[in-house]
């Protein structure tokens, strides 16, 4: 299973929405380069697909890569399918999925727009098992043992 990166986002502060830097580095045991999740236990690089933006847009909601806080838009891969342990390859880097979805304890700016938020039913999150650069435009590899 494969698609590509749509967008690379980081951001200074927790709890705010990310910016598309474009490319970054993928940092073993700790995650994206400059951003303010890096070294979040087993939370290290959030994915979310644009098709899960697509869902909220069809919502009237004006949101893009990054809204969300995730770290890596993706585009073909069916994240939430993928189940824990799924390794992820771009290019030298190597992710491991480690959780799909997150607990929302608190409402987020998205929600009370909305009424819902996809991030914490189909977001997924990774730790980085070997590291190295990401881009836009990339190729996502997914397999249990890739």
């Amino acid at each position: 299973m494969s698609g590509k990166i749509i967008a690379v986002c980081t951001s200074a502060n927790k709890g705010e929405r990310k910016t598309n830097v474009g490319r970054a580095e993928l940092l073993p045991g700790q995650g994206l380069a400059g951003d303010a999740h890096a070294g979040f236990a087993h939370r290290q690089v959030s994915l979310l697909a644009i098709e899960s933006i697509d869902k909220m847009r069809a919502k009237g909601l004006d949101v893009g890569p990054g809204d969300f806080a995730e770290n890596l838009t993706t585009e073909g891969i069916d994240l939430v399918s993928l189940p824990v342990g799924t390794r992820l390859k771009i290019g030298d880097a190597l992710l491991e999925v480690s959780q799909i979805g997150k607990e929302c304890h608190t409402r987020c700016a998205i929600y009370y727009q909305a009424g819902d938020c996809v991030m914490p039913k189909e977001g997924i999150f990774a730790v980085v098992l070997a590291g190295g650069p990401v881009a836009v435009g990339d190729t996502l590899e997914a397999a249990a043992n890739v």
